[in-house]
């Protein structure tokens, strides 16, 4: 286990530019497929989860920073993509760069994150992650369920996970 000494705090405007390299960075590649170029992200279905933040009412994150640093980020809005339930409930995105995992950082981001989003009111919210990716371990440690499976854009086998907040 790591010990950084990182601090967790709520997004702003001025890391919002930021959210591009770490939406790259939440695309789960199995090792044995080589990595997409870096311009994937703009690929609309892809795009959506940063497209614009912060001008929709949902629009919540956290930020994990060491040394001044941006490490992580979580984030959450109500939008049209791979997790999406309903209008009601905000789809979730999580990236630690790779260094920085296995320290607890993304257990620290969720942790802010679900009290900013019950503090808005909502009662649960919602992502996608791919059926072989290790972090499905994490969500339902974090209280996430599995709840549909279908196929994502590029052909694989997703899960659909919920995590009621109340």
């Amino acid at each position: 286990m790591h010990s950084w000494g990182y601090n967790i705090r709520g997004i702003i405007p001025a890391d919002y530019p930021h959210m591009e390299n770490f939406l790259y960075h939440a695309i789960y590649i199995p090792a044995d497929e080589v990595l997409p170029p870096r311009d994937v992200i703009f690929d609309p279905e892809i795009y959506v989860y940063i497209k614009n933040f912060g001008s929709l009412p949902a629009d919540c994150g956290t930020v994990a920073e060491i040394d001044g640093n941006i490490v992580g980020m979580a984030w959450a809005r109500i939008i049209p993509a791979y997790g999406n339930i309903d209008e009601n409930t905000p789809e979730l995105a999580i990236s630690v760069l790779s260094e920085f995992r296995g320290g607890g950082i993304g257990a620290a981001l969720m942790a802010k994150l679900f009290d900013e989003l019950r503090e808005r009111g909502h009662t649960r919210t919602s992502l996608s992650v791919q059926k072989n990716n290790p972090a499905v371990r994490f969500y339902q440690r974090l209280g996430y369920r599995i709840t549909d499976e279908k196929l994502d854009h590029a052909g694989h086998e997703d899960y659909i996970m919920i995590k009621g907040l109340v």
